[in-house]
């Protein structure tokens, strides 16, 4: 029986492998895993949820800045009560509004969120972002105290990647210098002390830009969805300041 051309044209030997295959996506398993978690979990609100049901999951989950007059606990019944009072300085950021609100979530995520989870592995990147959406929380509640309408989203988290990013990716041979590597070292280039970081005309016109967007964003946002939650920017830029500041404390690079 003969065999195909396929089989005469192969070559044998015992040295020869197959190609390495390539990852599906291209970025950090933390980042691909957190990813999913946002979608997975607006898909079950949007498809598998009743209405009531969603909006348990909001009472529990999003951040009420409400919750925290003096009394309310104590005149009004709320599910999860004061545990739920707590853990929604974090869980929020797991909530998000809108199929685009998510998206552009991950997307940012995706591109600068990336760059730390190569620089800190998982475990830091993930308390970092913690750090972060409690701090955008806080800054939040700071501004709106006894606001009624709750806040939902991760960008006080991808915030804080996003500035945690800026202290080492323009510099020399960073991911995005000039002079940039192409391979893991990039993302382990010592950093610089906060200050000298500002003073690179590329960090301090990103911030300008960044704070600018959001000071516009802030003027016309509106609730998201019809569902009276709304993207708050005072707790993208709490997130923002967390991530620029404590970027040093969570790095494990030494600094330059």
């Amino acid at each position: 029986m003969n065999q195909s051309n396929e089989d005469h044209l192969a070559p044998h030997g015992p040295n020869l492998q197959r190609p390495a295959r390539e990852p599906m996506f291209n970025l950090p398993t933390v980042v691909v895993g957190l990813s999913l978690i946002f979608i997975g979990i607006h898909l079950v609100r949007a498809y598998v949820l009743t209405p009531n049901a969603d909006l348990q999951t909001l009472l529990l989950f999003a951040f009420w800045p409400v919750r925290y007059l003096s009394g309310f606990m104590a005149e009004y019944s709320w599910p999860g009560e004061t545990v739920s009072a707590i853990w929604s300085f974090l869980t929020y950021g797991f909530l998000h509004g809108s199929v685009q609100h998510v998206g552009f979530n991950v997307l940012w995520m995706a591109v600068f969120g990336s760059a730390v989870a190569r620089r800190f592995g998982a475990t830091r990147f993930l308390v970092l972002s913690a750090v972060c959406a409690v701090a955008g929380a806080g800054a939040h509640l700071a501004t709106n105290w006894g606001q009624s309408i709750p806040v939902i989203g991760a960008s006080a988290a991808v915030s804080g990647q996003m500035a945690a990013s800026l202290r080492f990716i323009f510099e020399a041979g960073g991911p995005m210098s000039s002079f940039r590597r192409y391979d893991n070292a990039a993302y382990s280039i010592p950093a610089r002390p906060l200050m000298e970081a500002l003073s690179d005309r590329r960090v301090l016109t990103f911030i300008l830009v960044w704070f600018g967007l959001n000071f516009l964003f802030g003027m016309w946002s509106a609730p998201i969805a019809g569902e009276g939650v709304s993207i708050a920017w005072q707790a993208h830029v709490g997130g923002f300041i967390a991530g620029l500041i404590l970027f040093p404390l969570l790095d494990p690079i030494k600094p330059r």
